[in-house]
């Protein structure tokens, strides 16, 4: 079922139970208060006929103008005698003259049906001298008032009708404006299914509400993200199958020098050997580079933990220096800076910083940490060759390089910093670069100390 279909039931529904409600509590509360009415008449209309000096009077109860003074359409009056018998009445309707008279010494008063028509009835015990001699019988039909209320019932079923009609209409046409966004949308969608054209939705400001604008916007920044997603996968795709390209054909063109020349020229043998090598190794590590790229754009890549930061950093310097006889120092005003983390990302993020700075400098590297209530900042320094201004847009794309003709001696791939980066937005940190051409370059990242 439809959300137009839903919604439209569920208010058509729901306003009919309400109406319903409403219809019951009108028609109760206006018997009620118009039955009160009538039994106040009727009561009024005995205190009356107790006042007149007559009705105590046995020998002229049954005089004929007693009662018709007080007499009209519709009613009964008369009085009944302690044996039953009727002395005295003043009434026309047939339906009333057929009941039954009853002597009572109690006061009694209620409603009656007679033939499903409703009837108040009083009957009040008359006394001389403390000796009940007679009972005064009121009838009075609510004829008229029952009309009344047909003409209500009829009038409430009307409206009634007409607001559920009404509501019908208004809710068909409230709900099409409600949900033509939404079908927009989805038509949106199919367009993009069937042409694999990423498109936006067009957004009314003036005609859609707050929720749908936020839906739509919504929407279309997926969009636009997806649009940059595939636009950086083509140009990932483009930029690695040409450094994937150059290895490849130095190899196939040495694997070819080696078949044909190798086996007679020890010079050229051992030419091809060497570039080979290399170039395998240049292969190898673009691939794993590749590889590492892809497993950081995974959300879900991080293991969180508590550990020092400043150990670590020490550790890394300590390896670092064993490999590339670098010397490496760190800077904490704190011995323990505790950080919450994943603490082989992290590493990995110092690796690849201080690899660059390695690459691309002569001096000692400087680690320098601070720490603030809300977060672990860290700077990677060095005096090398520093980054030009007008490169410094393009330093976390993908297979960037500054300088490319030394990379190849230094044997970069270009994927080091957009891995770095990857890696400080999982923790929802900042990296900063700040950097001087032939005078060095300082990288900040600060992570936030998550509880």
């Amino acid at each position: 079922m439809t959300l137009r279909r839903r919604f439209t039931f569920f208010t058509i529904f729901w306003l009919i139970f309400i109406l319903i409600l409403f219809n019951i509590f009108v028609y109760l509360f206006v018997i009620n208060i118009s039955t009160r009415s009538e039994d106040q008449l009727l009561t009024n209309k005995v205190n009356i006929l107790l006042e007149d000096k007559r009705i105590n009077d046995p020998l002229r109860l049954k005089e004929y103008d007693l009662l018709r003074d007080y007499y009209n359409v519709n009613e009964l009056i008369r009085i009944v005698d302690p044996q039953g018998r009727i002395i005295n009445h003043q009434g026309s309707d047939q339906q009333l003259l057929d009941l039954k008279p009853e002597f009572t010494t109690q006061h009694d008063t209620g409603i009656m049906f007679i033939e499903g028509r409703r009837a108040l009835f009083m009957k009040v015990p008359l006394y001389q001298d403390s000796q009940v001699i007679g009972t005064l019988e009121l009838y009075r039909k609510l004829t008229l008032l029952d009309s009344y209320l047909q003409v209500l019932v009829i009038a409430l079923s009307i409206t009634s009708i007409g607001a559920i009609l009404f509501a019908i209409l208004g809710t068909y046409w409230f709900t099409s404006r409600l949900t033509s966004p939404i079908q927009h949308m989805v038509q949106t969608m199919r367009e993009i299914d069937r042409s694999g054209k990423l498109r936006l939705i067009e957004l009314n400001q003036k005609e859609q509400s707050a929720e749908l604008l936020q839906l739509a916007r919504a929407f279309n920044q997926m969009i636009n993200r997806l649009d940059r997603t595939f636009e950086h996968q083509k140009q990932f795709v483009a930029d690695a199958s040409h450094e994937l390209k150059t290895p490849i054909t130095v190899i196939s063109s040495y694997a070819g020098m080696l078949k044909r020349w190798g086996r007679d020229d020890e010079k050229i043998r051992d030419e091809a050997i060497e570039a080979i090598s290399k170039e395998s190794q240049r292969l190898q590590n673009l691939t794993k580079s590749m590889l590492m790229l892809a497993q950081a754009e995974q959300e879900a890549w991080l293991n969180i933990e508590t550990f020092n930061v400043v150990q670590l950093a020490d550790e890394t310097a300590d390896m670092l220096y064993t490999t590339f006889q670098r010397l490496i120092r760190v800077h904490s005003a704190k011995p323990e800076v505790r950080l919450i983390a994943d603490k082989d990302k992290v590493r990995q993020l110092m690796v690849i910083l201080l690899d660059n700075a390695i690459k691309y400098s002569k001096e000692p590297i400087d680690i320098t940490f601070s720490v603030t209530r809300t977060s672990v900042r860290f700077a990677v320094s060095d005096k090398g060759i520093g980054i030009p201004e007008d490169e410094m847009p393009y330093l976390f794309e993908r297979f960037f390089r500054v300088d490319g003709a030394r990379s190849r001696t230094t044997g970069g791939v270009g994927l080091g910093l957009s891995i770095a980066k990857r890696i400080v937005e999982l923790h929802d940190g900042q990296i900063d670069v700040s950097s001087k051409h032939e005078q060095g370059t300082t990288i900040t990242i600060i992570l936030p100390q998550k509880k």
